[in-house]
């Protein structure tokens, strides 16, 4: 039969209806829980779809022109979801990127956005022998060429898009082939398949002008693939909505195509975000309100741009972690009105607890000290955010107790309250013990082993399980000797300013020669001391504290054959009462701050002593003492710069004068050889590099003076023998890091060319 002409071929359009997806075909996952409140919502009116065309049931009179061909395009609406497919509603921990939950949220579009895709016309050419489909794919939106009379056609064109095909759908191989007129290749329906755009618009979200501009220009600039007078593909389309939702500035954005006489017009409805009137927070309760204010500050006024906002929240978390602080930003809300509401999520303490563990097994254990004598230790409280930071701080404490071997706190979660419960794990010291060592005395100028002295000591350092300390020591040597009792308490019961106290008892004998000796001839003298005393000691601020006490001292003067003497060889009084003892009852108040604690680190202290004169023999007069200290780094080296001085006023003791020189004071001179006043200066600095492993070399410089003060002393022991009154001393050394602490072995020289080798432990006073 010969082929009819295209006169006698008419268009039939179709219509769209959406149907709910079936039973096989179960509906996508829901959006991920940490998704906000606001973007769970959106996903609430979105439902997911399929497509399938239904014939159109009007009936048109066969037209003989292809003039008379004309288009019906389809609109599509998506109804709301009912209640029972609502979303899981959001745990109360939510991530904090914006970014990427706006990026989770844009994927469940894209099963609507292959709908969307307009349809195209392709060119019209007969084909006989066309097989003919056994089921419609599902989601196809298409026009078909027919004859007027029922027989068997092929589809002569087809602009269409698949998504899936029913389960009983034909063969693969039983595709919709599209067949061009430039062509003589064929594309399958498995390929995406693109379709020719004319012309790109950005509009809102009715189909209506933009009314800022500004905003059009970045949805367009956003675009990468979608341009006038190109072919799209299903999955470009897809990313440069991606793009636009990306750019920040709005909160949807729907393709939409659009049949014009000039081919199909795509149109991305989009809905810019509001403007930035104010913010709000929630859950916030350590973090400062300027802090929050400031990180909003220059977004007052503005469309909300999501990438900007997703600074200041990565702003408002650096706060929390910079700070060891458990908190973050667990939900951003955009509210009527342009105002932001910030969720925030902060991990308060539940619960504190003190767990013993044995210092061999590991294993939990019964401990001796009282678990409240570790709690009011902590600055963590139970109610307060928790701070890793602050946990440090309190594990530290713990340490410098001294009763603790080891200290770590283990934060866990308190059910799904939110908040956490703290275990402090524990391994105690041996409580008590004897030790023994031994030193030199400062006071010691001649004989080779007259300046060693040992010691022998018990102490218990956690008397009764408070952290309560005894300590009972001997130290003796050729001529020194201390007896020593001292009990503390580091912390009074009841007492809210950690304040300590110290109970005191001493007997103890020390070289004179320091204020009255130094030359030849001079008998060796001793000053023998029994002092009994109490003090308190409380921080004052960080880095600062202070101790008040009261101090009885009974003091005198002995021969070296112990007998009491009063007078020395140049007939200057040793007593200021006359008498063999000199009886003073101190009130004591001292000050001192610490930076770091180290030995380069700034330090300074002051000291005052009132004597009482509760009774006519006993002593008046006030002392006052001061020294300070500042370390430098320069390199790998460190100059070290320190200074003291003192003065006293009214009757004193001429053995209490300030001694000026020595290992002590001013390298280069014997102990006490430069002068004794009642004033004094002396000032060092002091240039330490490292050698080789715990060696270091120390180059430095010392000078002291008496103020003139030294004929105000009683009798004037220094110009008795002819001290100079104020000196400098100049040298080198080493120092070796020992068990003992430093051992300083130094040469000096002084400004009367004298040389001398200085021996010491520790540091320098």
């Amino acid at each position: 039969m010969p082929p009819r002409s295209n006169s006698d071929v008419r268009f039939t359009s179709s219509t769209v209806k959406i149907h709910p997806l079936s039973g096989r075909n179960p509906p996508p996952p829901p959006p991920p829980p940490f998704l906000p409140h606001n973007l769970l919502a959106q996903l609430a009116r979105t439902k997911f779809c399929s497509i399938s065309l239904l014939p159109s049931q009007a009936s048109m009179p066969p037209p003989r022109r292809n003039s008379d061909v004309r288009i019906t395009s389809s609109t599509v609406k998506i109804p709301p979801l009912s209640d029972h497919n609502l979303p899981p509603p959001p745990p109360p921990f939510l991530a904090h990127n914006l970014l990427s939950q706006l990026a989770r949220a844009k994927s469940s579009f894209d099963n609507i956005l292959d709908s969307l895709i307009s349809r195209s016309l392709g060119s019209i050419r007969r084909h006989s022998g066309a097989r003919s489909l056994r089921s419609p794919l599902l989601c196809s939106a298409s026009l078909s060429l027919t004859g007027s009379q029922p027989r068997r056609q092929s589809i002569l064109c087809s602009a269409s898009l698949a998504l899936s095909q029913p389960a009983d759908s034909g063969p693969p191989e039983a595709s919709v082939v599209t067949q061009q007129k430039s062509g003589g290749h064929s594309v399958s329906r498995g390929d995406e398949e693109r379709v020719l755009i004319s012309e790109v618009l950005v509009k809102n979200k009715d189909g209506e002008e933009l009314e800022r501009k500004d905003l059009e220009a970045e949805a367009m600039a956003a675009l990468k693939a979608c341009r006038p007078n190109s072919a799209l593909t299903v999955q470009e389309v897809q990313e440069d909505v991606h793009r636009i939702i990306d750019s920040g500035y709005f909160s949807s954005c729907m393709p939409v195509a659009v049949d014009t006489r000039d081919g199909i017009r795509l149109v991305f409805q989009v809905e810019p975000n509001q403007e930035f009137q104010g913010v709000v927070c929630e859950g916030a309760s350590v973090l400062p309100t300027k802090f929050l204010e400031d990180a909003f500050r220059y977004e007052y006024g503005k469309v909300v741009n999501v990438r900007r906002l997703d600074d200041a929240i990565t702003a408002v978390n650096g706060w929390y972690m910079e700070r060891g602080l458990f908190g973050l930003v667990s939900g951003v809300e955009i509210l009527s009105g342009g105002i932001i509401r910030v969720q925030v999520a902060e991990a308060e303490v539940n619960d504190i607890s003190i767990r013993f563990l044995d210092r061999r097994t590991g294993e939990p254990t019964k401990g001796k000290t009282k678990p409240e004598t570790i709690l009011r230790q902590l600055t963590t409280k139970k109610g307060q955010v928790y701070s890793m930071i602050q946990g440090k701080r309190d594990v530290d404490t713990v340490l410098t107790m001294g009763i603790m071997e080891d200290v770590s706190i283990i934060p866990q979660p308190a059910g799904d309250t939110g908040k956490v419960d703290l275990i402090m794990n524990v391994v105690e010291r041996p409580s008590g013990g004897f030790s023994a060592g031994g030193g030199i005395s400062s006071g010691i100028t001649s004989g080779p082993l007259s300046g060693l002295i040992g010691s022998f000591a018990y102490s218990h350092r956690n008397v009764f399980g408070r952290n309560q300390k005894l300590n009972i020591s001997l130290e003796r040597g050729q001529i020194d000797s201390i007896y020593r009792v001292n009990y503390t308490d580091p912390w009074i019961e009841g007492d809210d300013k950690r304040t300590s106290r110290t109970i005191m008892v001493q007997n103890s004998r020390t070289p004179g020669n320091l204020v009255h000796g130094n030359q030849p001839g001079d008998s060796s003298l001793t000053i023998g001391r029994v002092t009994a005393g109490i003090e308190f000691s409380r921080p004052l601020r960080p880095k600062w504290s202070g101790t008040t006490g009261v101090i009885f001292q009974h003091a005198g003067v002995r021969d070296e054959k112990a007998n009491p003497i009063i007078k020395d060889r140049y007939s200057s009084p040793l007593t200021a009462s006359g008498k063999p003892h000199d009886d003073t009852l101190l009130a004591k108040l001292e000050t001192v701050y610490t930076g770091s604690g180290d030995h380069g680190s700034s330090m300074f202290v002051f000291n005052m002593e009132q004597g009482l004169p509760l009774w006519p023999e006993w002593l008046f007069f006030n002392r006052v003492t001061a020294r300070a200290r500042k370390g430098v780094e320069i390199g790998p080296a460190l100059f070290l710069l320190s200074v003291s001085g003192g003065h006293v006023v009214g009757k004193f003791s001429p053995h209490e004068a300030f001694a000026i020189g020595g290992t002590n004071s001013v390298r280069g001179y014997e102990e006490g050889a430069v002068g004794s006043g009642r004033s004094y200066v002396v000032g060092s600095g002091e240039l330490s590099f490292p050698l080789l492993g715990p060696v270091e070399g120390v180059i430095f410089s010392d000078y002291g003076t008496d103020l003139g003060s030294g004929p105000t002393v009683p009798g004037d022991p220094a110009g008795a023998r002819l001290k100079p009154g104020s000196g400098y001393g100049y040298g080198f050394g080493v120092r070796v890091d020992s068990p003992l602490g430093p051992l300083r072995l130094e040469y000096a020289f002084n400004d009367r060319r004298a040389k001398r080798f200085h021996f010491g432990v520790g540091h320098r006073n």
